[in-house]
């Protein structure tokens, strides 16, 4: 019985210690991409394209609100430019991580609620989701490549108005 007893109290501080050295944090690579996103709000917020565009993969295509796919960084980064100097010029963007999904080691799904304000106009067919706000889902499809996250894939849907 005494042996018991003494054993017991080693066997707590054992799991106590293992419990407090276990990562309790996000996965591996979350922090990196919820930094990446950042980043790229921040650079939509300057309405800076080449930053806006930075971390998509060089092959990447994107789908923008509208259904137009673009092919590659070069042409993500053309038509944001573009968007900056007209429809999106001065505007500012809000945006929330609402789940990132690790489908596989270095491999993950990131989707995204984007608010937009500031804006000038709307792409045809486009409406505010509300006054003043346009409210989009983004959905990124990421690849850990070289330690660094890359945008293979991205699709934007606009938010409708209810009724």
């Amino acid at each position: 019985m005494l042996r018991r007893l003494a054993t017991f109290p080693l066997l707590a501080v054992s799991l106590l210690m293992a419990s407090a050295c276990a990562t309790t944090g996000a996965p591996p690579g979350e922090a990196a991409i919820l930094q990446l996103v950042s980043d790229q709000t921040e650079a939509w917020n300057r309405q800076d394209a080449a930053a806006w565009s930075k971390d998509f993969a060089t092959d990447a295509a994107f789908i923008n609100i509208v259904g137009t796919v673009f092919e590659g960084r070069d042409e993500i980064q053309r038509r944001h430019a573009g968007i900056f100097e007209s429809i999106f010029k001065g505007s500012q963007s809000q945006v929330t991580v609402r789940k990132v999904t690790f489908i596989q080691d270095g491999l993950a799904i990131v989707d995204t609620t984007h608010e937009v304000t500031g804006h000038p106009g709307l792409p045809p067919g486009v409406q505010n989701t509300e006054p003043g706000v346009l409210r989009t889902q983004m959905r990124y499809v990421m690849k850990a490549v070289d330690g660094q996250w890359r945008i293979l894939a991205g699709q934007n849907t606009d938010v409708k108005p209810r009724p």
